[in-house]
């Protein structure tokens, strides 16, 4: 995929294209995109297919351990789900427009609302490592923004980000697993992890969790007007807060609580697919 903008869309819409054909759907209902360590959900569909994102013209190669860099097709009670598992970063010398490729592509397949996962540190003193997080805002300091510069997607540019992240999809997160924790997600650009110094910051920002993706997926998805859940695992905490980190432990946290998200997400979907195209016919 080119790293200039102006092809961004068009190569979107192509992928989501082929991809249906592949599939053999009109559109999906929902999408999932499964960060870090997070990669044992795309085994919960029935009648599913898989392949490498690469064999899709547009899409770039992760690099990184614990993004599988597979789509997978399938359906989950009844609904047609798309699995991103993985995704490509900043920090991997991608281009923001790289790294929204696949959730643009999800937008052109037809999905009215996407669930953005992700592996992160906990800032907030009450989240827990291994526990799942519902993100309600983002602070975005990646220095990224994907609706920057001339493109050929539609307009305006200039979107309301006040309900980033949906808050009916919130509650509905927060009625299939009761009690879950939220908070809010900031976005640095990475690949090193945060000093102690930065998580001072960020919690005097306002900051519960703080990762390395999410906050560019989420923009682009909302000029493309889907819905946007976001659930973070949190596998650490975060600089200054607890033990040295490293990447070994986030992906060892996920493998860990494979079988929590499995739970989790098999409830989570098929109720965001149902409430969204209840929204949509209404």
């Amino acid at each position: 995929m080119s790293s200039t903008s102006t092809t961004a869309f068009g190569s979107a819409a192509a992928d989501a294209a082929a991809l249906t054909r592949r599939a053999g759907v009109e559109a999906f209902d929902v999408a999932v995109v499964l960060g870090s360590g997070l990669g044992a959900f795309a085994d919960a569909l029935e009648d599913s297919a898989r392949f490498p994102m690469t064999e899709l013209a547009g899409f770039p190669a992760p690099g990184v351990a614990g993004h599988a860099g597979q789509i997978v097709v399938g359906r989950l009670d009844g609904h047609d789900v798309l699995v991103l598992a993985g995704r490509v970063h900043l920090y991997e010398g991608r281009s923001v427009h790289e790294v929204c490729h696949a959730v643009r592509v999800a937008a052109f397949a037809g999905v009215r609302a996407t669930v953005l996962t992700n592996a992160a540190g906990g800032i907030g003193p009450d989240l827990a490592v291994g526990s799942l997080v519902r993100i309600t805002d983002h602070v975005n300091l990646s220095g990224a923004n994907p609706l920057t510069g001339p493109h050929d997607g539609p307009q305006p540019t200039f979107i309301d980000m006040s309900a980033a992240y949906d808050p009916g999809l919130r509650d509905l997160a927060a009625t299939v697993r009761p009690g879950m924790a939220e908070g809010v997600y900031a976005s640095l650009a990475g690949p090193s992890y945060e000093t102690p110094a930065e998580i001072r910051m960020l919690a005097t920002m306002g900051a519960d969790l703080v990762g390395m993706s999410t906050a560019c997926e989420t923009i682009a998805l909302r000029h493309l007007g889907v819905r946007v859940a976001g659930v973070s695992l949190v596998t650490n905490r975060a600089a200054g807060l607890g033990e040295p980190l490293s990447h070994d432990e986030v992906t060892a946290v996920g493998r860990a609580a494979a079988d929590d998200i499995v739970s989790f997400l098999s409830a989570y979907l098929p109720a965001v697919a149902a409430a969204s195209a209840e929204v949509a016919s209404s």
